[in-house]
């Protein structure tokens, strides 16, 4: 962990936005030069740069499915480019701020942004989709031409690429906006520091509630990948984590110096980054090994909010106790250590609840020289 591989130096100032390809060996970036570039990273260089924007570019994505990148720019527009003929295959107009984020939905034809405007819009991209299946490849002219254009895809004669909603309901300027991995939400956040949860469906998009807590900007958020868990980074030195349902602060981590600027989680791994004014973190929320320990032919060990007894030669498995949980809209850590006594039969787990804790629990008489 913390070894650096390589550096990638071709961008003429900051780079703002980088993203992976979900299954080639290329990564996408975008920065101050105005300039998106496509890397192979096993072969350490810069394959091609794509060229169009007229400000900075803010965040870059690969489409899950489909040869396309998406870019998000302070020029007010957002671009789709396909990096296979490399060539810009639709300019979205309508935003009149710097636009902050894009990302196209994990599987549906829809696009999210963000922009200071105050709005975040989703845009219906299926007519981009069926074109690209029939094959058309449009040609970009003069890209100075395209900032005139509506966001009804006149450039290309034809409805690429509509708006689907606008969401208002942020005060001040929006930083972030994502899609939920599998239910039809989305997150946003912003500079009126709060971070606002929005439903959809086919006909409408509304506000469903609003997290509040940060005391500055709220740069980034996400939907946790696998749990009903928001995290989101500010300005104010902190990540927090939330629960999806209740809407309730869970958690509070606190840096001591460094504003907090990005955020993401790995796609499998129990795994986050966030970037900070002085480098990254790499955290876990909480560890996958289970607190446990090993007696003759035994393990104990907790799981699912009980100690459990796992026989090595019968391979039983059976709960022995259950243990205190969290209670409602409350967070509460598992156990980060146990140690058994067989005299008496007891286990003792010690946590990070509350500043640091232990509790004693008695396992049934009947664990036979356990």
């Amino acid at each position: 962990m913390g070894t650096l591989l390589d550096r990638f130096e071709e961008h003429e100032g900051p780079v703002r936005g980088i993203s992976f390809h979900p299954t080639q060996e290329l990564f996408v970036s975008g920065g101050d030069d105005y300039k998106v570039k496509v890397w192979n990273y096993r072969t350490r260089r810069c394959i091609f740069t794509l060229q169009g924007h007229l400000d900075y570019v803010r965040t870059v994505y690969f489409h899950p499915e489909q040869p396309w990148i998406i870019s998000a720019s302070d020029d007010q527009t957002i671009r789709i480019w396909n990096w296979q003929s490399r060539q810009c295959i639709a300019v979205l107009t309508g935003h009149n701020h710097y636009v902050m984020c894009a990302q196209f939905h994990p599987t549906d034809d829809l696009v999210v942004s963000a922009c200071l405007d105050q709005t975040v819009r989703v845009w219906d991209i299926s007519g981009l989709r069926r074109k690209s299946a029939a094959g058309a490849q449009p040609m970009m002219g003069d890209p100075l031409s395209s900032q005139r254009l509506n966001t009804q895809g006149d450039f290309f004669n034809v409805t690429d690429v509509v708006v689907k909603f606008v969401l208002e309901g942020h005060t001040r300027g929006v930083n972030w906006a994502t899609f939920h991995p599998t239910m039809p939400l989305i997150l946003s956040c912003g500079d009126d520091r709060q971070v606002k949860i929005w439903r959809m469906n086919e006909s409408r998009a509304w506000e469903v509630d609003t997290c509040r807590g940060h005391y500055n900007n709220v740069n980034s958020a996400l939907f946790h990948p696998k749990r009903e868990l928001i995290l989101s980074d500010s300005e104010d030195k902190t990540i927090r984590v939330w629960d999806t349902t209740r809407r309730t602060l869970l958690q509070t981590f606190r840096r001591d110096q460094d504003r907090f600027w990005c955020m993401n989680a790995h796609p499998e791994l129990n795994l986050f980054a966030a970037g900070h004014d002085n480098g990254l973190i790499v955290f876990k929320l909480e560890r996958e090994r289970p607190a446990s320990a090993i007696h003759q032919n035994s393990l104990l060990y907790v799981k699912d909010s009980q100690v459990r007894l796992h026989d090595f030669t019968s391979a039983n498995d059976a709960p022995m106790v259950s243990i205190r949980t969290a209670p409602a809209g409350q967070y509460l850590p598992p156990p980060r250590t146990m140690s058994f006594n067989p005299a008496e039969k007891a286990v003792l787990l010690t946590s990070d609840a509350e500043g640091g804790s232990y509790e004693l629990y008695n396992l049934p008489r009947q664990v036979n020289g356990q």
